[in-house]
């Protein structure tokens, strides 16, 4: 073999080992009748530089997502209906963090262009706030305090399109695990009162913020009534799951592209490491 075809044969392998890391096609379906629990922020085209694209999924791929799903006979299920279903195969629960304008003005109108469903987890005082500081001050650039939050009234028009559910997402974003215990109870338990009484619902579900908890907070979440409560951590739980409040969700990323949205709805994760 010529030096020239060891090259390439060692150029391919590189390649090869490369998509094997970034995809993981190898790992195990997840049974399908184990539900999708899918978590996404925000849907408008990223930004030139911008941080947190991974958060932002642009309005033509996430159309082109749900026209997956529906086209391979995938069920939408609010995350609050699925203890309910006696039937939990190739059902798909979408799931919304912090309360971003484009989740109505975006992502809305094509949830009822193909008949879905949505959870939207709520920061309560979220407007002109930017919570990426709370979690580490150096990523201050004021990126995610920027972008539009959803108003009281457009929240309204979605609850009463009937295509959403409301879930509580604490009062102002914090990252839990460092608050004192009166603080974390309030950023809670709190955070339920204000979304039932502000939007008349009832509210049963719980997104930890920046997906960080410890037992402490989960048993706060409990006190506070929740049924079920999602972490960020990647994967796809059995139901009913091992923990209610613990569960696991399937996290869609800008950067995505269609194999890689194909390969986390078979296994809940993308790549050799989530």
């Amino acid at each position: 073999m010529t030096i020239a075809l060891i090259c390439a044969a060692a150029a391919l392998a590189a390649l090869g080992a490369g998509f094997s890391l970034r995809y993981a096609w190898w790992r195990r379906t997840a049974d399908y009748a184990r539900p999708r629990i899918l978590m996404y922020h925000m849907v408008r085209p990223s930004l030139r530089g911008g941080k947190f694209n991974k958060l932002r999924v642009s309005p033509r791929e996430f159309e082109r997502q749900i026209k997956w799903l529906v086209d391979r006979g995938w069920r939408f299920a609010k995350l609050s209906e699925l203890p309910a279903l006696a039937d939990q195969r190739k059902t798909v629960a979408l799931t919304f963090d912090d309360g971003y304008r484009d989740n109505f003005l975006a992502a809305h109108p094509l949830l009822r262009k193909y008949d879905a469903k949505a959870t939207l987890f709520l920061v309560v005082d979220r407007l002109d706030r930017d919570w990426s500081a709370a979690k580490n001050a150096r990523r201050d650039g004021g990126e995610l305090g920027a972008e539009p939050k959803l108003s009281d009234e457009e929240v309204r028009a979605m609850l009463e399109s009937g295509v959403w559910e409301l879930g509580a997402h604490s009062l102002t974003h914090p990252p839990l695990p460092g608050l004192e215990a009166a603080d974390r109870e309030r950023e809670i338990a709190a955070a339920r009162v204000r979304l039932e009484t502000d939007f008349n619902v009832r509210v049963q579900t719980f997104a930890y913020p920046f997906g960080l908890y410890g037992d402490a907070d989960r048993r706060a979440v409990a006190a506070a009534g929740y049924r079920l409560a999602v972490t960020t951590e990647p994967g796809v739980d059995a139901w009913p799951p091992p923990d209610p409040l613990a569960i696991k969700r399937v996290k869609i990323s800008g950067k995505e592209g269609r194999l890689g949205f194909a390969l986390r709805l078979r296994t809940g994760r993308r790549g050799a490491w989530g």
